[in-house]
């Protein structure tokens, strides 16, 4: 039965139609992410592909499914049509691929029958277990197939299945019928059209999935209770969920490498910035010895109990912080100290491991800087650390984390390319590495990098006044150069303050922010003023001035270079002051201009008897800006405002407790 064929969007006489197509059906066959989007998230776990004529198909079937061997071939004739064809030249690819839910439900195997001669891709459940008896399930079967319409020279790609009436949707693993048409038939034909390399790596590819998945059902039904008791202000569903499934994938890894090694003991760990702690929490009540380091303590620290080992201090790059008795070190978004975790390793010892999850861009010395713009700047600092591990003496393996974050892609450090006898000369070869990265932010006068640290620049290339160095610097004599390297490796890195500082504008001064308000206004407005005096409309009496539109940086202009400064340290500077501002001012698109309320949608004025449901302490409790200062007034009403036209309107804040 065909469901649903649709039309290749193509030139006429696109040789490369036919290889899109097996792309896409690879695509959906093969990678794990794509298989995510599937259902519940099935995905693949193995495959098996030979390529043989179709008169050959039989003896492969016979090796993959020995419970299929002693039949005729009648029924085989009788369920495949499509496939097994009489032409016996065509080629066919064929693939055992495991599909694995994300629920607890039981995975199933299918057998995907790639048929390159006549454009055709068949994918047929296999129910039983494959070495000993199985038998192809007759529903649920679907087909791809790719042809050409001569006369005009058009693409199409339709989707059919077997037997409609026996179709079954468990909305676990196999999907309805319509989704099959409406979902997968048009990503079919949109990657048979894309011609996009991934640059990164398949979800999950270093470990078994079929473990993964059922250590994270195990896990995540365990530590879901964190969810409903998460003190934190951040938000516990993404938090809770994704250390869970950090935790799951070091946990198989960890196993996969005990058994690959012949070790009963399980690897401790430790993790720098380990932040709420959840993942040395989780690590160490599944048996593994660890601790975790944070400049500062969460409140969720001590509701894991003692058996947790959470440690507050500022951890910066030197001998005070290597750790011989340790296997594993953790950097799981530990921001300004990921670029040091595989140098920290590599100098604990030469058994030292890592693993980081790089999130925000740090170099040793501050701010990454990209050099290159040919990758994206996350795929760039990716192929930084990756560098470093390198550098360092490690085989650095790259994989993809299934966690609800963008910033998802892991670096393991587990294998040296070098000999314990080679130590010493890698070791140079990794501080050298360092200066010269630091030499380069100082020296190359990139003004897209960010500044150094005023404690960096005693790190010169021609130092004549030593009197400000500390006494715990010492000349390097093994380096040509004269660099100065201190015995905390570096002098230019700065580890983050305890108390972390608000620097979303909320802070700056009242009056500070009024006066950039008030002049910003002004000048909005006086760029409409022109247009106001000419309109016919300003004599009518619902006229409103609502003044005109500047870009960003023409506002910028208009305030002096000390403010700016000022703006400068807040994370956002001048947009987040303005957005800040919504009852003035709307942000869209890099252009700012005021807003008009009078076009904004109104609340409803409820009868005189009925109270309002919205707390009074949050109206009236400050004038409103435009009943000061806009020339035409507020464009509502007092009534419809919510802030005080009139210092007789205002109320005082009260600070009663908001009942849920």
């Amino acid at each position: 039965m065909l469901l649903e064929e649709l039309q290749l969007r193509l030139e006429p006489g696109v040789a490369e139609v036919s290889a899109g197509f097996w792309a896409a059906l690879d695509v959906w066959t093969l990678k794990p992410q794509v298989a995510n989007r599937r259902l519940s998230g099935c995905r693949l776990e193995a495959e098996r592909e030979a390529r043989c004529s179709a008169a050959g198909l039989r003896p492969l079937l016979a090796e993959l499914l020995p419970g299929l061997s002693c039949g005729s071939g009648r029924e085989l004739n009788e369920i495949l049509p499509a496939v097994i064809a009489e032409p016996a030249g065509g080629q066919l690819k064929v693939i055992l691929r495991t599909v694995i839910p994300k629920t607890q439900a039981e995975s199933c195997r299918e057998i995907v029958f790639q048929d390159f001669e006549n454009s055709t891709a068949t994918f047929i459940p296999v129910e039983g277990n494959i070495s000993r008896s199985c038998k192809f399930k007759k529903s649920n079967i679907y087909t791809f197939k790719l042809r050409q319409v001569e006369e005009n020279e058009l693409w199409f790609i339709s989707i059919s299945i077997m037997c409609p009436e026996e179709w079954v949707a468990d909305g676990i693993l196999y999907p309805k019928t319509a989704w099959l048409s409406n979902v997968l038939l048009p990503k079919i034909v949109k990657w048979s059209t894309e011609n996009k390399k991934s640059n990164f790596k398949d979800t999950l590819s270093l470990i078994s999935v079929e473990k993964y998945s059922k250590c994270y059902h195990r896990l995540k039904a365990k530590y879901k209770e964190m969810v409903k008791i998460w003190p934190e202000v951040t938000n516990p569903e993404k938090f809770v969920y994704e250390d869970v499934a950090i935790a799951t994938y070091l946990l198989v890894l960890w196993e996969d490498e005990r058994a690959e090694k012949g070790l009963t003991a399980k690897q401790s760990f430790i993790d720098l910035g380990c932040g709420n702690g959840l993942l040395v929490h989780i690590l160490t009540n599944e048996g593994h010895p660890g601790r975790g380091i944070d400049v500062r303590k969460r409140r969720i620290w001590d509701m894991y109990g003692p058996q947790t080992c959470l440690k507050e201090c500022a951890i910066t790059p030197s001998d005070d912080f290597l750790f011989p008795d340790v296997d594993w070190i953790i950097g799981n978004h530990s921001d300004e100290l990921t670029p040091w975790i595989p140098v920290v390793a590599a100098r604990s010892s030469y058994s030292c491991r890592y693993f980081v999850l790089p999130c925000c861009f740090f170099d040793f010395y501050g701010k990454y800087c990209r050099r290159q713009t040919k990758s994206t700047q996350y795929r760039a600092y990716l192929d930084f650390i990756t560098e470093v591990g390198s550098i360092c003496g490690f085989k650095v393996e790259e994989d993809c984390l299934r966690i609800p974050s963008t910033k998802r892609v892991c670096l393991i450090g587990s294998q040296r390319t070098y000999s314990p006898s080679g130590e010493e000369k890698l070791d140079e070869e990794r501080m050298q590495y360092i200066r010269e990265r630091y030499s380069c932010t100082l020296f190359t006068g990139n003004n897209n990098c960010s500044e150094v640290k005023d404690s960096a620049s005693l790190f010169s290339h021609d130092i004549t006044d030593c009197s400000n160095i500390d006494d715990d610097m010492v000349r390097d004599t093994s380096v040509e150069t004269n660099f100065f390297v201190p015995s905390k490796w570096v002098a230019g890195f700065q580890p983050r303050e305890k108390v972390e500082k608000v620097r979303n504008c909320a802070t700056l001064p009242r009056d500070f922010v009024d006066d950039i308000v008030l002049q910003v206004a002004k000048t909005l407005l006086k760029t409409n003023q022109d247009n106001c005096e000419n309109s016919a409309n300003k004599d009518s009496s619902g006229y409103w001035n609502k003044g005109g539109t500047l870009p960003l940086k023409n506002v910028a202009d208009l305030l002096d270079c000390d403010i700016l400064q000022k703006l400068k340290k807040e994370c956002g500077g001048l947009k987040t002051l303005l957005r800040n501002n919504y009852q003035v001012f709307e942000v869209v698109h890099g252009k700012v201009q005021i807003r008009d309320w009078s076009k904004e949608k109104q609340p409803k004025i409820l009868p005189s008897d009925t109270k309002s449901k919205l707390p009074s302490e949050a109206h009236k409790t400050r004038l409103c800006w435009f009943f000061v200062n806009h020339p035409d007034g507020c464009p509502r009403t007092a009534e419809k405002c919510p802030f005080a036209h009139g210092t007789e309107e205002l109320r005082a804040r009260a600070n009663s407790r908001k009942i849920k």
